[in-house]
């Protein structure tokens, strides 16, 4: 649960940390190509650290088969390359607003997917209503009233739930790696290469990212820190627990976001609407993993 909840802290923190890495770049809204170079700077310098993390610390060295080669490299242009072209397209196509509740998405898929493939991590009851209140607390945490005129645009919505959808279909593809394969060679190729798909695609865009100054290299830096950390993370987690559990903690990121962008970039951050979105996802969360505990007590043995 603390792991889990770590790591929609740090992607949170990620929304208002991008805009400011915007501002400080001086790229603009409409530059999705600088956004794609950016973007790949900062995973590859993600995945650069944690291969040399595992170089020093665990003394490993990349010596992995040619089909564990195949499936990293696939793994990295998948799940950080083609998420983040869709992901930054559908964004810069949508409001904020939208975007957030669409990215939401990701739990849903992840839980049905896990239902279809493993045969522990079945539906229940419990994991739709709790994957319902989550979803209703990140409608509600975004709640404005853009919601209110229906719209829906392919380029726009509809990039950001592929953008989900891949996510999710490539968390269940890693979480298969990490029965043969070191996390930290994982998530440190799959961003590396990932990294360098992004940044190749946007440079030949015509995209550029020079303004360096202290301000903006500190706040790639922490980018690539809290995105080494927190995939590093999350695949640990989906190595040793089931995806359902894990993936419905997925719903704190936009709160967290919401409320890490109140707090940095000068808003309210206790409204009354980022308590109840809060709430609603707690409540879905704890749904979601009461499942666990309550079979858990049907087969324990009498004594």
């Amino acid at each position: 649960m603390l792991v889990a909840s770590l790591c929609c802290l740090l992607w949170g923190s990620a929304y208002p940390s991008i805009k400011l890495g915007y501002i400080a770049f001086n790229i603009l809204p409409e530059d999705i190509a600088s956004k794609y170079v950016f973007a790949g700077y900062r995973f590859t310098l993600a995945g650069m650290l944690l291969l040399l993390l595992s170089r020093i610390v665990r003394k490993q060295k990349l010596q992995l088969t040619k089909p564990q080669w195949t499936g990293l490299i696939m793994l990295g242009i998948l799940q950080t390359g083609l998420q983040y072209m869709f992901f930054y397209v559908g964004v810069a196509n949508t409001t904020g607003v939208k975007g957030s509740i669409m990215n939401a998405t990701t739990t849903f898929f992840s839980v049905v997917l896990a239902h279809f493939i493993y045969k522990n991590d079945k539906l229940s009851r419990n994991k739709i209503v709790g994957c319902l209140l989550g979803f209703v607390g990140v409608i509600i945490v975004n709640f404005h009233t853009d919601l209110l005129a229906f719209s829906f645009s392919f380029t726009g919505e509809g990039f950001v739930i592929i953008a989900a959808l891949v996510f999710s279909v490539t968390a269940l593809y890693a979480k298969r790696l990490t029965a043969t394969i070191d996390v930290l060679i994982i998530t440190g190729v799959s961003l590396f290469v990932g990294g360098l798909v992004l940044t190749l695609l946007g440079l030949s865009l015509g995209g550029r990212v020079t303004h360096f100054t202290l301000e903006s290299t500190s706040n790639l830096i922490y980018l690539a820190l809290l995105s080494s950390v927190a995939f590093c993370l999350w695949n640990m987690l989906l190595k040793y627990n089931k995806v359902g559990r894990v993936s419905v903690y997925n719903f704190l990121i936009p709160v967290f976001g919401a409320l890490l962008s109140a707090l940095f970039l000068g808003e309210t951050i206790l409204e009354l609407k980022n308590l109840v979105a809060l709430l609603f996802v707690s409540v879905g969360i704890y749904l979601v993993n009461r499942v666990r505990s309550v079979q858990s007590s049907n087969n324990t043995p009498m004594k």
